[in-house]
C-alpha cells in the first residue's frame, strides 16, 4: 500500500485541493460516489477542529476530493450554501437554522463547540453588576443618563442569542432591546471599540475575551456557559448530496472526532494549527493562551447540544431570522455519527 503523506496540500482555484486517499466502499456504501466536495469555513476560533483537520492532513482521509474555501462571515456562507457552491460549512449554529428554515435541505453533522462566549464589560460595569446583580442595567441608566452601550454581531447571530437569552430569561429585566443599546461591531473589532470606549461591554468569543481580559481596566461579568448551559456556538453542516453517502459523511464525522481528540490531548498544537491559519493577529501565543479558557470548548457530539439548539431556536425566530423554531429532527442528522460510534 502507498503511504501518502498526510501533510500534502495542493493548490487549487485560489483554495485548497486535498486530495482523498480513501477507497471507495470502505465504509461499505455501494452506489455513485461523490467526486468531490467542498467545505467552507469561517476562521474563527470556535472552529478549532477545521484547523486540525487541514494542518493535521485529516482531510485527506476522507474518501473524496476535498476543496476548502475561506470566508469572512457566516452570512456570505450561508448565501454560497444556499446556492449550491458549497456542500459542508463550519460555521455558527444559528446560520444553519436560517438555511434549514429556508428549504435547503441539509443538516448538521456534529458539533463544533459550546459555550463558548465572555461577557466582558469595563471594571466599572462588572463591579456595579457584582454589587447590583440584575438591576445593574437600571441602576447604569441612573447614574450615567444613558443605556450600558453593548458591542455584539447582528441579530440573530449566536452571540445575539446568547445575550438576548442572558438579559430576558437568565437575568429577567424585560425585553433587550429596551434595557441596552447595542450596536452592531464584528468580533474582530469588539477588542478596539471597547478599549476606545465607544461601548461599555461586549459578548465576545475567544481569543477576542483573552486580549481584553489582559487589558487593564476590563473584567468578566459572565460566562455563556453558566447562562444558557450547553449552548451550541459552530458546528459542521453538510448538504444532502453529501448526506446521502454515507462512506463520505461517515467519513467527515470521523475525521471531525480524531481532531477533537486531538485539541483535548494537544491543546498547544491545536492552538498552533489555529493561529496558522486564521491570521488576522492571532498570534500563536494568544492561541495558545485562549485554548485554556472556559469559553474554549470542543466537542463533536451532536447529541449534546440538541436541547440548547432548540431553545436558541425559539430566540432567532423571536428576531425574525426564520418563520419558526427549526425541528430537531430537520436540523440534525444523526446518523453518520451514530454510525461510527
Amino acid at each position: 500500500m502507498v503511504q501518502i503523506s498526510r501533510r500534502r496540500l495542493l493548490q487549487k482555484a485560489g483554495a485548497t485541493t486535498i486530495a482523498a486517499t480513501g477507497i471507495a466502499g470502505c465504509l461499505g456504501q455501494g452506489g455513485a460516489s461523490l467526486d468531490s466536495v467542498t467545505v467552507a469555513y469561517v476562521p474563527i476560533y470556535p472552529n478549532m477542529q477545521h484547523y486540525v483537520m487541514e494542518q493535521e492532513g485529516y482531510y485527506e482521509d476522507v474518501p473524496t476530493e476535498v476543496t476548502i474555501e475561506r470566508f469572512s462571515s457566516g452570512p456570505s456562507v450561508v448565501k454560497a450554501f444556499a446556492s449550491g457552491d458549497v456542500d459542508v460549512a463550519l460555521f455558527g449554529n444559528t446560520p444553519a437554522m436560517v438555511l434549514v428554515d429556508k428549504g435547503t435541505n441539509a443538516g448538521i453533522l456534529a458539533a463544533n463547540s459550546r459555550n463558548g462566549f465572555k461577557i466582558m464589560g469595563t471594571t466599572e460595569l462588572s463591579d456595579l453588576y457584582e454589587q447590583e446583580g440584575a438591576a445593574t442595567f437600571e441602576r447604569f441608566e441612573e447614574e450615567h443618563g444613558r443605556k450600558v452601550r453593548f458591542g455584539a454581531p447582528p441579530d440573530g447571530s449566536v452571540p445575539d442569542i446568547v445575550l438576548r437569552y442572558w438579559i430576558q430569561e437568565d437575568l429577567d429585566v424585560g425585553e433587550m432591546d429596551s434595557t441596552i443599546n447595542k450596536s452592531k461591531v464584528p468580533p474582530a473589532k469588539a477588542v478596539q471599540t471597547i478599549q476606545s470606549g465607544d461601548i461599555d461591554a461586549t459578548i465576545i468569543q475567544e481569543p477576542f475575551a483573552t486580549i481584553i481580559s489582559q487589558a487593564d481596566g476590563f473584567e468578566e461579568l459572565a460566562w455563556s456557559g453558566n447562562i444558557l448551559d450547553n449552548h451550541p456556538v459552530t458546528v459542521l453542516f453538510a448538504n444532502q448530496r453529501v448526506l446521502d453517502d454515507d462512506e463520505v459523511a461517515q467519513s467527515l464525522v470521523e475525521q471531525h472526532v480524531a481532531a477533537t481528540e486531538f485539541t483535548e490531548n494537544s491543546p498547544d498544537a491545536a492552538a498552533s494549527h489555529a493561529a496558522s491559519v486564521i491570521g488576522s493577529g492571532v498570534s500563536e501565543d494568544l492561541a495558545t493562551a485562549a485554548v485554556d479558557s472556559k469559553a474554549s470548548e470542543f466537542i463533536s457530539d451532536p447529541h449534546a447540544i440538541t436541547d440548547q439548539a432548540a431553545t436558541m431556536g425559539e430566540f432567532v425566530a423571536n428576531v425574525g431570522n426564520i418563520e419558526e423554531p427549526v425541528a430537531t429532527e430537520d436540523l440534525f442528522a444523526f446518523d453518520p455519527y451514530d454510525a461510527i460510534q
